[in-house]
């Protein structure tokens, strides 16, 4: 009738004899086999997918604290001794690359870039920091992926002392940052140069800013041929490169137009005052 629910076509038949059918289905069968290694290679899978995943949050977690440890940059005595410190924990962040690296031996890297994305944009975002700093310039991926080739010895114990050194390889293991992966980490770039302009101004720096707005000014004009053409998450973190931009060029102006009037060691207030305006007048 009106409302009633249709008979699916299994119903007509019996439980009894659809518990029949399935304890009469033999386990060696071809069919089962093939069923059974389908679901030992997705186990497998999965589970290489959770160690990334793993992997990329340690990497994610050392790359934070490498650019907390470089912004006090500024303020060190000894800078020499920060960015002796922060290649230290880059290179701790490449051996966790390394075993990302080791991990994806034989396999398609993009089935697995969901999981390792993250990590590879904050370990951009840390090196490129640390390269800016040093040369007041952009670290291009080749560059980034130079440091991503990792060489070991096997280490495989043999009875015969007497053997052919030849027969030791050396492994080589290697990961290259996509360029998606590049342009969003250089775009999160943006936000620790705004923040290292404002800090470079409260420990009396006046050069500084002047030098980030010119690099920025360059990074978005570079960004803008972008536009809408590429990635969907690139145009997203463009209208944070501007705001970045933004507040740095309004430090620049600040500097120069009322520079001579404010003290140095309230120039740092007046930024964070003038940020906080600019914040709340667009809504963020």
């Amino acid at each position: 009738g009106l409302g009633g629910f249709r008979k699916r076509k299994h119903d007509n038949f019996p439980h009894s004899q659809r518990r029949e059918e399935k304890e009469n289905v033999n386990p060696s069968s071809a069919l089962m086999t093939s069923f059974k290694s389908f679901q030992l290679e997705l186990d497998t899978r999965h589970d290489k997918y959770e160690r990334l995943v793993k992997l990329s949050r340690d990497i994610t977690i050392e790359s934070k604290r490498t650019i907390f440890l470089l912004h006090r940059f500024t303020s060190a005595p000894n800078g020499e001794e920060i960015l002796n410190e922060s290649e230290v924990k880059l290179d701790a962040v490449r051996r966790k690359i390394k075993q990302v690296a080791q991990e994806l031996i034989g396999e398609d890297m993009y089935q697995f870039h969901r999981a390792i994305s993250p990590g590879l944009q904050e370990y951009v975002e840390a090196v490129s920091f640390q390269y800016f700093i040093k040369t007041r310039s952009l670290i291009s991926v080749e560059e980034i992926n130079k440091q991503l080739i990792f060489t070991a010895e096997d280490r495989e114990e043999t009875t015969n002392m007497t053997s052919d050194s030849h027969d030791k390889q050396p492994h080589t293991w290697s990961l290259k940052v996509t360029p998606v992966d590049y342009l969003l980490g250089v775009a999160d770039l943006t936000g620790e140069l705004m923040r290292l302009c404002i800090s470079s101004v409260g420990n009396g720096d006046i050069d500084t800013p002047f030098e980030l707005s010119q690099f920025l000014r360059q990074i978005y004009d570079g960004f803008t041929f972008i536009g809408n053409t590429g990635p969907y998450e690139v145009s997203k973190k463009l209208y944070t490169l501007k705001q970045s931009l933004a507040k740095v060029e309004n430090a620049c102006y600040t500097l120069k137009v009322r520079g001579s009037e404010i003290p140095k060691h309230m120039l740092a207030d007046v930024f964070s005052t003038k940020t906080e305006l600019i914040e709340q007048d667009e809504g963020l």
